[in-house]
C-alpha cells in the first residue's frame, strides 16, 4: 500500500465517527478525528492490515 491511501467522504459526523471508530480498531492513529477549518471532522489513520485511511466530513454536512 506505498503511495496510496483511502479517502472516505461521508454524510454526517455520527458517520465519521462511527467509521473512524471501527476501521481504526487495533491500527494506528495518525491524526485523531476532530474539527478542522474545511471539515466538520476529519481524521488518518492506518488500520490493521496496514492500509492508511483518511475520514472526512465536510463543513455544512454536519447537521445532515
Amino acid at each position: 500500500f506505498k503511495g496510496c491511501s483511502v479517502s472516505l467522504d461521508v454524510d454526517s459526523i455520527g458517520e465519521a465517527e462511527r467509521v473512524f471508530a471501527a476501521l481504526s480498531q487495533n491500527g494506528t492513529v495518525q491524526v485523531p478525528l476532530g474539527k478542522t477549518f474545511w471539515a466538520a471532522r476529519f481524521g488518518m489513520f492506518t488500520d490493521q492490515f496496514g492500509v492508511p485511511w483518511m475520514i472526512n466530513c465536510e463543513a455544512g454536512k454536519e447537521g445532515k
